[in-house]
Parts: structure tokens; C-alpha cells; sequence
């Protein structure tokens, strides 16, 4: 299992919270999301590490803006 936290800006409610965790939730390989709203962080626990276009890719269809690291 491989965990990775990824940066998101603009998330302000718990609308925004599900969006991100339904969109990144989708990608193969993904077991869990846990979104931190304050923090503006997201943790993705998946099978192995992931391609950041493809999760910069679902962040961006959910509304939202993944920070480059």
C-alpha cells in the first residue's frame, strides 16, 4: 500500500470534500481518500504509486486545482 499526500486549492465545504474523494476515489488502484478541509490536503492510499497527471486530472474534474509540489 502506498500513501500519498497531495496538495488542493480551493476546497471550502463538505460539498467540495466529496467531490475530491468521488473523483479521486475512481482511480484504479485507489483504496481510500481522506480529504483534511483545513489543511487543504488529500491522502490517497493506493496499490501503487500513482501517475500525478492522472490524479492532477480528477482533481481538475471535480473543480478544483491540484498544487505542484
Amino acid at each position: 500500500m502506498v500513501n500519498t499526500t497531495y496538495q488542493v486549492q480551493g476546497m471550502t465545504c463538505g460539498h467540495c470534500v466529496s467531490a475530491v474523494s468521488a473523483e479521486v476515489g475512481a482511480i484504479a488502484g485507489v483504496r481510500d481518500v481522506q480529504v483534511d478541509l483545513a489543511a487543504g490536503r488529500v491522502t490517497v492510499s493506493s496499490d501503487e504509486p500513482l501517475d500525478v497527471q492522472v490524479v492532477r486530472a480528477a482533481v481538475d474534474e471535480a473543480g478544483y486545482d491540484l498544487v505542484d509540489a
